[in-house]
């Protein structure tokens, strides 16, 4: 049998005597590293976060109780909850829903306002030309733009976008969209979380409210899209039927009155048979009216109603980048560079 080989321990006495004779670099070093990377951390904009959470009416709402009490307190709400309804939207897509082209384009129309006021404009307008880079993002675009010719975006942002044919520039925009808009679900209690990232605060929060109410529209436009239809048709129906039946009421009061003192039979049997048409067309206008009102009590069932737990508001203080956290890492991380090649090279 191999004899096991006794393991060393660190010796930080030996380390602290090779590293003193070197201390002055460490006055150097240190300081600096601090100095260089705020400098640098400075010139990055200052963004922040806005978040608001709703509670949307589960499509399962006729699942048994306890069932789906049970199901979420193991996770797995969300996926009977999809067994259980006929909606193909359900609260895990909605992350995916928020960051589709044709969701990030409702809101490009949106009017925005900065905190300090000076600009108002169109989501669109704002992110193009109000947003705030780094000197060095700035200096990469000037030395692209000397040898690549780009053509100058005019899209106003009101107008309706193209989704299928995006430019360079609006694909740019989007991608920003898709990393300022974050959705997240909580799989127990269904409850969706949305944060907003940006560089002005009130701009944080109008997006996270408008991004709140187009979810909200959204949900109920398709939950409520085959009830819309079934409405729209009888609602035809209805109204073709009572057409129909003013018509026929027309020509049986026009003929009435105009054989008023009239006995003859070939006249009664003229104004019965109008009658019993009136009668057969008022019929079909009750029933479609009915129909009507019932398809009417259905889109009213199939509106979800949504519960805003957290509303959006302006934030006071600035979400990132942590500035001195970050230069106070940078000093350490160069003081265990420093000590490494310090020791490496004795």
């Amino acid at each position: 049998m191999e004899e096991k080989k006794d393991i060393k321990p660190i010796d930080f006495t030996k380390i602290v005597k090779t590293l003193w004779p070197h201390r002055k670099k460490y006055y150097y070093v240190l300081p600096t590293t601090l100095i260089i990377s705020y400098l640098i951390i400075v010139c990055i904009p200052r963004y922040y976060q806005c978040s608001v959470s709703l509670a949307p009416e589960n499509g399962g709402a006729s699942f048994s109780g306890s069932i789906s009490s049970l199901a979420s307190s193991f996770g797995m709400g969300g996926a009977l909850a999809k067994l259980n309804t006929e909606d193909a939207i359900y609260s895990e897509i909605y992350p995916d829903v928020i960051k589709s082209k044709n969701f990030i384009a409702g809101l490009m129309p949106v009017m925005v306002q900065t905190k300090d006021g000076n600009t108002k404009c169109n989501y669109y307008t704002y992110l193009r030309d109000k947003q705030n880079e780094p000197w060095w993002n700035k200096l990469i675009g000037k030395i692209k733009g000397c040898f690549v010719s780009s053509q100058k975006d005019t899209f106003n942002g009101s107008e309706k976008l193209d989704i299928m044919h995006l430019t360079k520039v609006q694909d740019l925009l989007f991608s920003s969209v898709r990393g300022k808009i974050k959705c997240s679900v909580d799989k127990k209690t269904d409850i969706v979380s949305i944060t907003v990232q940006d560089q002005d605060p009130l701009v944080c929060a109008m997006i996270a409210d408008a991004t709140c109410q187009k979810l909200q529209e959204f949900i109920v436009n398709y939950r409520t899209n085959k009830a819309r239809i079934d409405y729209n048709y009888y609602k035809k129906l209805r109204d073709e039927a009572k057409s129909e039946y003013e018509k026929s009421l027309q020509v049986y009061a026009n003929y009435s009155d105009a054989h008023t003192s009239t006995i003859l039979t070939s006249y009664q049997a003229k104004l019965e048979s109008l009658e019993n048409e009136m009668q057969a067309k008022y019929n079909i206008y009750t029933a479609t009216n009915a129909q009507m009102q019932a398809a009417d009590a259905k889109l009213q069932e199939s509106t979800p109603a949504f519960t805003v737990i957290e509303s959006a508001s302006v934030p006071v203080k600035p979400a990132g980048p942590k500035r001195m956290i970050i230069s106070i890492a940078m000093m350490i991380l160069s003081f265990f560079v420093l000590s490494g090649w310090l020791l490496l090279k004795k």
